[in-house]
């Protein structure tokens, strides 16, 4: 059996590597033209820490994980407001919370490979799929210099939010992106005076209408983090102007810290709009989605990478002993059948964390302070933690 994968991501190099193992030979095609290095400090817990665990992952990413003490929301002096206390929240969460640079986590992905027999997987960087036909024969993804990418008896597309597989296969994306109201930038810059300010803290900026959020890295670097909010009626598109133009604009003043990040932002950040993907149906003839491409939860859910592990180990499972393109079918709906409730799960806490995420006005502001304040009593930690996590983090 043979599958193309599209997107050299986290979900679709977890689910090319599972379905190595099952004897599969696979083909991932990456438009980009090498792995991604920059990218956001998240929280690794839930369903993937379970599935990680179970197909031999979660070694390689307890290697690569960061130290975080606290979490820590500070007025433009960088005084303390309010406080969340990470051992607790990593408790609620199921007792494993792996903090986690994404291109990390990516890279960690990309090297599990190496625990498939050689020659199975091949992932080509710098090829665009293109041309999707699904047809009697299987189906095949044609991309330009590429003529032996051959038919495959199944595609996945692992492309993320903005996935050129779910547009050409089930339509426009404006049919199925469900933007929040907000945009999501990321960066990382070297600064050994930054770095030893803000090691093994994560920071956030208790302001309103925006948020910047800092953390020191390994190697004198310094890890960037900013949400604000999107243009009323923006819908997802593209704002004009430089993105490092627009976020010096949005995040001045914000303090010193933050002012220095800004000056030192590479010309093209991470910048995009945050936003959930609902679509009713994830598979179409031979081809299925997975990961961003059909269920994103959105940036503020903390649950992404979770799920693109958790979901690209069950299309392994259920895909991987077909050994027939008449099982396709039924084990594609298998997948979907058992994975959607958990996506839509954490896509509901996700809703729940961008109605409060970003405070309008100080009564907003006073209102959190007091809710993580509050976080620390016996009884509202749970609540607190629950609407953060929600059932499909627990372990």
């Amino acid at each position: 059996m043979r599958a193309v994968v599209v997107g050299a991501g986290i979900a679709g190099l977890v689910v090319a590597r599972q379905l190595g193992l099952a004897g599969w030979d696979v083909e991932v095609l990456e438009k980009a033209a090498a792995p991604r290095l920059d990218g956001y400090m998240m929280d690794f817990f839930g369903p993937g820490v379970e599935a990680a665990e179970r197909i031999g992952l979660y070694p390689r990413l307890a290697a690569v994980t960061y130290r975080v003490d606290a979490v820590e929301y500070v007025d433009g002096r960088e005084r303390t407001t309010s406080s969340l206390d990470h051992g607790q929240f990593a408790r609620f969460a199921g007792g494993k919370v792996l903090s986690l640079l994404r291109p990390d986590l990516e890279l960690a992905a990309l090297a599990a490979l190496d625990d498939v027999a050689p020659g199975r997987v091949r992932v080509r960087y710098g090829a665009p799929a293109g041309g999707i036909v699904s047809g009697g024969d299987g189906v095949r993804a044609a991309v330009d210099g590429l003529p032996d990418v051959a038919p495959a008896d199944v595609l996945v597309g692992a492309d993320g939010i903005h996935s050129a597989v779910r547009a050409q296969v089930f339509g426009p994306e404006k049919e199925y992106l469900r933007p929040l109201g907000m945009r999501a930038a990321a960066f990382i810059v070297t600064n050994p005076v930054l770095n030893a300010r803000f090691r093994n803290r994560f920071v956030l900026t208790d302001s309103l209408n925006r948020m910047a959020g800092i953390y020191g890295l390994r190697s004198d670097q310094v890890a960037a983090f900013m949400v604000y909010r999107d243009a009323p009626g923006a819908a997802g598109e593209l704002p004009a102007g430089s993105p490092r133009e627009r976020l010096r604009l949005e995040f001045s003043g914000l303090g010193d810290a933050v002012d220095r990040l800004l000056e030192l932002c590479p010309e093209h950040p991470y910048d995009d709009v945050v936003a959930q993907v609902v679509m009713p149906g994830w598979q179409r003839e031979r081809c299925v989605l997975l990961g961003d491409a059909c269920g994103a939860v959105s940036l503020l859910a903390g649950q992404g990478a979770s799920l693109a592990v958790a979901g690209a180990a069950l299309l392994g499972d259920v895909l991987g002993p077909v050994s027939a393109p008449e099982g396709i079918g039924p084990a594609l709906g298998e997948f979907e059948r058992r994975w959607r409730p958990v996506v839509e799960e954490a896509q509901s806490a996700g809703r729940r964390a961008a109605s409060s995420f970003l405070p309008a006005n100080r009564a907003q502001r006073l209102l959190r302070r007091w809710i993580i304040r509050a976080s620390h009593l016996p009884g509202v930690d749970r609540l607190v933690a629950r609407q953060i996590v929600g059932r499909s983090g627990k372990g």
